[in-house]
């Protein structure tokens, strides 16, 4: 049993440059998976099981409310949470995806501390659920 493997996290941006932003903050401390658009996320999503996905909202073709939406559908992908790092920052964009069961919003500009922090505070919770554990439950 490896104890030390780190937690996984699958950025998606539309935007080269963000994805290396943030792979550069997250890098250290995670395995960092990057997508560049909404059919590939549902893909690597679905093979890899991230532990966490960062997802960008505007991107062409599908945005990450659909992409979101066909997560949520997915039997192996449906419990992985999705935290919306983007630039819009109405209200109404935060609660659209929040209603779509988005875990968090990050606001672009953002700082590193804080993708860091909300990024690690989620994996906690993800890594102290219930759901976790089925591997060392069954059978007792």
């Amino acid at each position: 049993m490896d104890n030390d493997k780190k937690n996984t996290v699958l950025v998606v941006d539309d935007e080269k440059i963000n994805r290396e932003i943030l792979k550069n903050i997250l890098g250290s401390d995670y395995t960092v998976y990057m997508a560049k658009d909404g059919p590939s996320t549902v893909e690597m999503a679905d093979k890899l099981e991230p532990d966490v996905i960062l997802l960008d909202i505007v991107m062409p073709d599908m945005n990450g409310y659909d992409v979101l939406k066909i997560l949520k559908q997915n039997e192996k992908t449906k419990n992985i949470p999705v935290i919306f790092i983007t630039g819009l920052d109405s209200v109404e964009d935060e609660e659209k995806g929040l209603a779509l069961d988005a875990v968090d919003f990050i606001h672009k500009p953002f700082s590193a501390m804080d993708v860091k922090l909300r990024v690690n505070k989620q994996l906690q919770k993800e890594n102290q659920s219930p759901e976790s554990y089925n591997v060392h439950t069954n059978g007792g």
